[in-house]
């Protein structure tokens, strides 16, 4: 008798190609999460699978709005995002969040606990929220983020926001992916205690500071004052466009409709002139070329020459034998042709 028993979790069936594409394009939200969990796969088999899948999907990506959101922790980002996302949906929108949960270093875990943050956002039928490890990616971006992004487009969603884990001169990993970068600061706290850099400000097409509601306000407009100030001397991060400081309360939601606003007139403004198509094209350029020098260092430290050889030239560094230089080169080199006996011609070299 084949039956399973009546307790025993029955597994779900593999989907093929043609599945997967049907699924997400019909906007079925558990076809849509399989999909992601495949494209952030490590498996080579799941990674062509998802590859013939995207490839497919192609042609309905592109239409949504991209918009990525940082902070330093504790700023308010999800409770931001909540009220952020509560109105677009208001508007008739369907939005998808996505939001990138730090991967311990020691562990290789995560909380993923975005989904228990945003409880009103989650339970609403127009949003999709999926919470993903962060990985060891610069910028606190999962690695599949961009793929992700473009499967959220093909299952019809308008909006998709991005969320990183905090701030730091990588966030640049965000900004090659998004259309519009929005930084939220605290009101009353240095940029010492944000860990807010210059590079960071630079990025920002819209600078909110969140919290500034009851006593926080004066603080938060004092604030507001200060950015507006030092962003009169940086040059805007979009061509056309003035990074303007807006203050919010995301547990209230005042000043969210004015930036939702002025998100909207940044569309209505720039996409008629070509600029966010133009910026989407340099940042297919750049994923090509993230792309490439991933999978070069990926097959460098895979190949056997480089395994065999790479232990004796670090003990030799070790040892204050050999320079950082030459030993680079001496590994550089092994993938062409060092022969059956790699260390034989780390010898020779020295």
């Amino acid at each position: 008798m084949n039956d399973l028993p009546a307790d025993r979790p029955r597994r779900p069936r593999q989907l093929s190609v043609d599945d997967f594409v049907a699924g997400v394009r019909a906007g079925d939200r558990a076809i849509l999460a399989r999909a992601i969990t495949l494209v952030e796969s490590e498996s080579r088999q799941h990674e062509a699978q998802a590859q013939a899948v995207l490839q497919q999907l192609l042609p309905f990506t592109g239409r949504a709005k991209r918009v990525g959101i940082t902070g330093v922790p504790g700023v308010g980002k999800s409770t931001f995002i909540e009220s952020l996302g509560c109105q677009l949906i208001e508007r008739g929108l369907k939005l998808a969040v996505l939001t990138i949960d730090p991967t311990s270093s020691r562990t290789g875990g995560s909380i993923l606990g975005d989904k228990t943050r945003m409880e009103r956002l989650c339970q609403l039928p127009a949003a999709f929220i999926r919470p993903s490890p962060s990985g060891l990616s610069l910028g606190g971006v999962a690695r599949r983020t961009r793929e992700t992004m473009l499967l959220c487009e093909a299952a019809g969603f308008d909006t998709i926001l991005v969320e990183t884990v905090g701030v730091g001169q990588t966030e640049i990993a965000l900004r090659s992916m998004v259309d519009f970068f929005l930084l939220l600061l605290l009101p009353g706290a240095g940029d010492e205690l944000q860990g807010i850099k210059k590079g960071i400000v630079e990025m920002a097409d819209l600078v909110a500071i969140n919290k500034a509601d009851g006593e926080n306000r004066p603080r938060a407009e004092l604030a507001r004052q200060d950015q507006a100030s030092a962003l009169h001397y940086l040059q805007p991060a979009t061509a056309e466009w003035p990074t303007e400081v807006r203050l919010c309360a995301g547990l209230t939601g005042e000043g969210i409709p004015e930036i939702l606003e002025r998100i909207e007139t940044f569309y209505a403004t720039l996409e008629p002139r070509g600029v966010i198509a133009q910026r989407r094209q340099e940042q297919a350029l750049t994923w090509l070329s993230d792309l490439i020098q991933d999978e070069l260092k990926r097959q460098f430290y895979h190949d056997h020459r480089v395994q065999a050889l790479l232990p004796v030239i670090q003990r030799a560094l070790l040892r204050g034998e050999i320079t950082a230089v030459r030993a680079a080169a001496a590994l550089l080199a092994a993938p062409a042709g060092a022969g059956p006996n790699p260390t034989q011609a780390y010898d020779q070299q020295n």
